[in-house]
């Protein structure tokens, strides 16, 4: 049996169901990414897990055990919240000691374990500062030193980067999962950012109106998304109509082109189904390689900078596809007007489920 899990879990607010049938299993030591848009769902879900809020349906066990009838306190949980959370009348050492206190630990057991978390967020020469004296980033490393102290079973985590700038964010998710993989506690990490969750999951959970999409590795999120809803949420997406000509072949027409694809890609489709067919940025090119089987010409219609990668979009028979080149110093990128050929692998059409 997996460590924390999760057997069709529902949640309503009156007549309004915002989380339907739920179901997830969570080996020990795993780090799970709920990612979804506002309102999906996932932080509800998160909430129920912490007792937050009651479950309207299904059970939530932790190590065998239901945590259905049990108050927030008695599950042995730990939180760090999007807003820190964190006594303003409390020195650092004081709020990580907080729950230490509340549990009756002796004070001798209270400044060891206080050393030990201060030590592993890098901040004990800060011990005696408070809230209001230090930075967004360090406020939140305390708030998870805070919520490690009483060594929980569980750590959820609901959007703590959020309200962090752009590189403190990348430093800090970073550091997150470090400590959590030196500690081997199993978390879960609430997030609406693409990027953070494929960075430091071991699996993702892809939320939509209350239910889980798809549950993979990043690999699979990105490289082999299971709906529609996925496959347009994760990553940037080149989306094209296109018809099935043979099935058997799989040959798929785009546009005035025929195009052979794996067979097992089409989902079934059968000869003369439309179907959606997508591609992503980084599978296009200029330069043709030996692998490059399908090529499609259009008009250049947008070039834009994006630092180290150029992302260039072009019209191919009234469809717009973009693709992705590194930023070449020595190489002119295509100019808006000029006539250019997209090169790629048939093996990297992904046919979205409709």
């Amino acid at each position: 049996m997996s460590y924390l899990e999760l057997s069709h879990v529902q949640k309503s607010f009156g007549i309004v169901k915002v989380v339907h049938d739920f179901n997830m299993s969570i080996e020990e030591g795993e780090f799970v990414s709920f990612l979804g848009p506002s309102g999906c769902g996932k932080t509800t879900v998160l909430r129920m897990i912490a007792g937050f809020e009651s479950v309207t349906g299904g059970t939530i066990t932790i190590g065998g055990i239901n945590q259905n009838g049990l108050k927030p306190n008695k599950r042995n949980i730990g939180m760090v919240f999007q807003a820190y959370a964190l006594f303003p009348n409390m020195t650092v050492a004081e709020n990580v000691a907080f729950g230490l206190k509340v549990a009756g630990a002796s004070k001798a057991e209270i400044e060891d374990r206080v050393k030990e978390m201060l030590a592993l967020i890098s901040l004990g020469h800060l011990a005696d500062r408070y809230p209001y004296q230090m930075s967004g980033g360090q406020q939140q490393r305390v708030a998870l030193a805070r919520a490690l102290a009483n060594k929980p079973k569980v750590l959820l985590l609901d959007e703590p980067l959020s309200a962090l700038d752009a590189k403190i964010r990348v430093s800090l998710r970073e550091e997150i999962r470090a400590i959590q993989r030196k500690l081997g506690i199993t978390t879960i990490f609430v997030t609406h950012d693409q990027e953070e969750a494929l960075s430091i999951s071991d699996r993702i959970v892809v939320m939509n109106a209350g239910i889980a999409d798809q549950i993979g590795t990043p690999s699979d999120i990105y490289n082999r998304p299971s709906t529609r809803f996925v496959a347009g949420f994760v990553g940037t997406l080149n989306i094209l109509e296109a018809k099935v000509e043979n099935r058997a072949a799989g040959t798929v027409r785009l546009g005035s082109r025929s195009v052979n694809i794996p067979p097992s890609h089409l989902n079934g489709s059968g000869d003369g189904a439309a179907i959606t067919v997508a591609l992503r940025p980084e599978a296009l090119s200029l330069s043709r390689s030996p692998s490059s089987d399908v090529a499609l010409d259009g008009r250049v219609t947008s070039v834009n900078f994006l630092g180290s990668v150029i992302r260039t979009r072009m019209d191919v028979e009234g469809q717009q596809i973009s693709f992705d080149m590194f930023n070449n110093p020595g190489l002119q990128p295509p100019q808006i007007g000029e006539m250019a050929t997209a090169h790629f692998k048939a093996s990297d059409v992904l046919v979205i489920p409709n």
